[in-house]
């Protein structure tokens, strides 16, 4: 889990700018120009350089997740345990998966080492409401390039992520697991307790 947050994040650093032109953007074109612009903040920037954990936390929160469908992803996440909640319990288990990856990437996020990140662009899109934008990490240092692919969808405000593949590893598909085994030992408040625990240890952790 930990391998696969680490070289997530690193992806997840493409998406930090979405500025009002990504709604008019093709899902690839945009994540390539995200890509470009996201590094040079970061190399550009010395607080984030140097770990300031409170505003990468800002970052994430105000240019990553107004991109990502976190009701999806969670949905996806908890498979048929999903129609198990209560609409309360579905809106704080979004919630909570969230914050969970909010928290996460905020502690990881300053992994970012001057990798390279290749786009490919998506030859015809056509009409479709859904695609993926694959993507190649070159780690450089002999180290074997990561494949990132991004599961995106298209919304009247643009598109939106709602699944992310490291390596051939689902992100939904990876916390699907340990959702399901929540659930099967203490329903979905269990599922519920788990994560805000995880959400807790979390704060402050480096």
């Amino acid at each position: 889990m930990k391998i696969f947050l680490g070289i997530t994040v690193l992806l997840l650093s493409n998406l930090l700018v979405f500025p009002a032109w990504s709604m008019d953007l093709a899902p690839d074109r945009l994540v390539d120009k995200t890509v470009k612009e996201v590094i040079e903040i970061i190399q550009k920037d010395e607080a984030l350089k140097n770990g300031d954990r409170d505003k990468m936390h800002d970052l994430i929160e105000t240019k990553i997740l107004p991109h990502f469908n976190f009701s999806r992803m969670t949905q996806l996440a908890m498979g048929q345990h999903w129609s198990k909640a209560a609409p309360e319990q579905q809106y704080k288990l979004v919630n909570e998966f969230r914050t969970l990856l909010v928290r996460t990437y905020s502690n990881a996020l300053t992994s970012y080492n001057k990798e390279t990140i290749n786009v490919n662009l998506i030859k015809q899109l056509g009409d479709q409401v859904e695609t993926t934008v694959r993507t190649v990490v070159i780690q450089g240092n002999g180290k074997e390039p990561v494949p990132i692919d991004y599961s995106m969808e298209k919304k009247p405000d643009g598109w939106k992520v709602y699944d992310v593949t490291v390596a051939g590893v689902s992100l939904v598909t990876n916390y699907r697991g340990t959702f399901n085994s929540q659930v099967r030992k203490g329903g979905v408040e269990g599922l519920l307790k788990a994560l805000e625990d995880k959400n807790k240890s979390l704060v402050g952790k480096k």
